[in-house]
C-alpha cells in the first residue's frame, strides 16, 4: 500500500484543457521552511498598492491575489497550474471518465488555444478537429487576450448548447469553422475488436481508474470469441493524453513478466522518487488479492505485439510504450511521440481549489528521459492524409514555451523523423482575422476524422500486416 499510496500522481496529456485527469497526493509536512525573499515580497506589495490606487478600475483583492498565483504556476512550466474549485472538480469528474464540455485537450501558445488531441467519441473529435489546431475565436470572442482558465470556461457550458470555432491550420489558407453542440462526455477508455480471426485490436483512449480492469475484461471477452490463442495484437496509444500513473503501470504488467521495472522518477522530495514495477502493489488499490491481471492467459506475456502511438500519445501513453520497447516487448509503430515526460502531484488547498505542481521526471526502464523528445517508434509510420499535413502540424511538448528540459538530452543521438511529402502551392495559415464577412461564409468545414481500427486506418492496417509477416517468419 505503502508504494500505491506514492503513485497518487497524475501524469496527464499536456495540459490543463477542457480535459484532465485526476489523482491525489498527501505530502508530509517539511521540518525546515524556506526563507521568504522580503526584498521581493516588499516590490510584489509596492506593485499590489499601485494597482489598487492607480489602475484605470477598481480591481478586488481577491482577483489580483488569484492572478498572482495563476502567474506565479504558470511561470514555472506548462503543466503547472491553479486550479480554482470549479476546474477542481473538472479534474475529479475527469479522472471518473465523464465530464462537461466539447472533449478536446487544449494549451496555450503565444496566446492562442492550441489543440493538443481531440478525444475519441466527443463532440471536438467528431467535427473533426486535430492536434495542432490553433483556435483565435470562440463564437465571437476573440482568443488573444484571454488566459487559458478563461478560455476552457468559454468551451464549458450546458449540454445541447452549441459553441463555434473559429480555427487555423497548417496548410489551409482560410480559417476553418467548427459549430460544436457541448455534451456531457462519458469516456470509454478502453475499446476493442477481434481485427480477424486470431488477431486482437485493443484502443485506449486515455488512463483512468478502472482502465487496468477494463482491459484485463477486452481481453477475456476477446480470447472467448476467438476460441484460442490470439496470433498476435495490437494496442493502439494513440492521441492518449495520458492520465492515471497507476492505470498506465497495469496496462504494462498485462504484457510484462512479473516483477520487470515498468517506470521510475526523480525529483526533489523523497516521495517524488519512485521505482514502478509489474506488480499488484503498483497498479491496484487492495493489493494482490485485487490484482485484475492474475487470471489472463499466460500467453499475454509472449504473444507478438505491436503498439501503435503518434504525436498525441503522451505521458502515460509514452510510459506504457517506452516500458514495452525497452524491454523489446512490443514493436512500437507510427510516429514520435508527444514528449511529455514529468510528472504532476494534485495538492488539494485549504480553500477548496488546488494546485497542479511538476514535481518530478520520469524514465524508462533503461535510464531514457521521454522529456521534451517523446519514444521513437522501431518502425516509423505516417498517418494517411490527403496533404500530408498531418505530421508537420503535430504539437509537442518541445514546441511548448518553458518546457522542461531533457537531463539526458546530450548523451542521446538526435532523433531521425521522416520528412513530410512535398507540397504545392501550400502555405500555412498565419494568426490573423478573417478579412471580411465574406471569407467567414467560405471558411471550409472539414469532415470527420478516420476510424481507428478500420480499413481506413493506414497505420493499423500497417500493423495488421507486420503481425500476420511475423506469424509466416515463425512458421519457417
Amino acid at each position: 500500500m505503502r508504494k500505491l499510496k506514492k503513485i497518487g500522481l497524475i501524469v496527464v496529456g499536456p495540459l490543463l484543457g477542457v480535459m484532465l485527469s485526476l489523482s491525489y497526493s498527501a505530502i508530509a509536512d517539511k521540518e525546515t521552511k524556506p526563507q521568504l525573499p522580503l526584498d521581493d515580497l516588499r516590490t510584489f506589495a509596492e506593485v499590489f498598492g499601485k494597482i489598487k490606487s492607480d489602475y484605470v478600475e477598481p480591481v478586488e483583492d481577491k482577483k489580483l491575489l488569484t492572478e498572482a498565483i495563476n502567474g506565479m504556476l504558470s511561470g514555472l512550466d506548462p503543466h503547472s497550474a491553479y486550479l480554482d474549485a470549479d476546474a477542481f472538480k473538472d479534474l475529479q469528474a475527469g479522472t471518473q471518465g465523464e465530464f462537461g464540455g466539447l472533449g478536446i485537450e487544449v494549451g496555450m501558445e503565444d496566446g492562442f488555444v492550441k489543440v493538443v488531441a481531440p478525444i475519441e467519441d466527443t463532440p471536438a473529435y467528431k467535427a473533426g478537429l486535430k492536434s495542432g489546431d490553433l483556435i483565435m475565436k470562440l463564437d465571437d470572442t476573440p482568443v488573444k487576450g484571454l488566459s487559458l482558465n478563461d478560455a476552457v470556461k468559454r468551451m464549458r457550458g450546458k449540454p445541447d448548447t452549441k459553441i463555434t470555432l473559429t480555427v487555423l491550420r497548417k496548410g489551409e489558407a482560410k480559417p476553418l469553422t467548427f459549430v460544436l453542440t457541448r455534451a456531457i462526455i462519458k469516456t470509454q477508455s478502453v475499446k476493442y475488436k477481434l481485427s480477424e480471426p486470431g488477431y486482437a485490436y485493443i484502443r485506449i483512449t486515455q488512463f483512468q481508474e478502472h482502465t487496468g480492469e477494463d482491459l484485463a475484461k477486452a481481453i477475456k471477452t476477446l480470447r472467448e470469441q476467438n476460441k484460442e490463442a490470439f496470433k498476435g495484437l495490437i494496442l493502439d496509444l494513440r492521441n492518449n493524453p495520458g492520465g492515471l500513473l497507476n492505470a498506465g503501470v497495469g496496462v504494462s504488467a498485462a504484457f510484462l513478466p512479473k516483477g520487470e521495472l515498468v517506470v521510475y522518477t526523480e525529483g526533489r522530495g523523497e516521495e517524488a522518487k519512485m521505482r514502478l514495477t509489474a506488480n499488484p502493489e503498483n497498479y491496484v488499490r487492495g493489493g494482490a488479492r485485487a490484482d485484475y491481471l492474475r487470471d489472463l492467459p499466460a500467453d499475454l506475456k509472449t504473444l507478438p505485439l505491436v503498439v501503435l502511438v503518434n504525436g498525441g500519445s503522451a505521458s502515460a501513453s509514452e510510459i506504457v510504450a517506452g516500458a514495452l520497447q525497452d524491454h523489446k516487448r512490443a514493436i512500437i509503430l507510427g510516429t514520435q511521440t508527444f514528449g511529455k515526460g514529468s510528472v504532476q502531484t494534485i495538492l488539494p488547498m485549504n480553500n477548496g481549489a488546488a494546485i497542479k505542481l511538476t514535481t518530478a521526471r520520469y524514465f524508462t526502464p533503461k535510464g531514457r528521459s521521454i522529456q521534451a523528445k517523446g519514444i521513437v517508434p522501431d518502425i516509423l509510420v505516417e498517418e494517411a492524409t490527403v496533404n500530408s499535413q498531418e505530421h508537420a502540424a503535430m504539437l509537442r511538448e518541445a514546441d511548448l514555451s518553458r518546457h522542461l528540459s531533457n537531463p539526458k538530452e546530450a548523451e542521446e543521438a538526435p532523433i531521425v523523423q521522416p520528412a513530410p511529402a512535398e507540397e504545392k502551392d501550400s502555405k500555412p495559415a498565419t494568426p490573423a482575422e478573417p478579412d471580411s464577412k465574406d471569407q467567414k461564409d467560405k471558411a471550409a468545414t472539414p469532415a470527420g476524422p478516420i476510424e481507428p481500427g478500420s480499413k481506413a486506418d493506414y497505420q493499423f492496417n500497417q500493423a495488421l500486416n507486420l503481425l500476420k509477416g511475423l506469424q509466416i517468419l515463425q512458421r519457417k
